[in-house]
């Protein structure tokens, strides 16, 4: 038995669905989560690379301002930073942020 490779639109559902559901684990933690906590894991974290724990630095690309580190050579975009870069051009980074839209 041969498996069928997902359509483009099955593979955008189910990346919408995942965002979705990590969106709202996300949304749980914080509200559990007291004041104080929040404060310190945003001092320990600040400008921190979420993958190698590097320091993160602001570079500006195309008129926006991301973070890079120099560590491992992640890139890190904050809210809304994604769809300013790709503007309204279709293709794949337009997808790419499609599936990332709170809306």
């Amino acid at each position: 038995m041969t498996l069928k490779k997902p359509s483009e639109s099955e593979e955008e559902f189910f990346a919408r669905e995942e965002a979705a559901k990590q969106k709202k684990a996300a949304i749980e933690r914080a509200r559990v989560q007291s004041q104080t906590e929040r404060e310190e894991l945003k001092k320990r974290h600040w400008m921190r690379c979420p993958k190698c724990g590097g320091e993160l630095k602001t570079i500006t690309f195309r008129e926006v301002a991301i973070d890079r580190c120099f560590s491992c050579h992640g890139t890190w975009l904050d809210e809304g930073e994604l769809e300013r870069l790709t503007g309204k051009e279709p293709g794949l980074l337009g997808k790419i942020a499609a599936v990332f839209r709170s809306e």
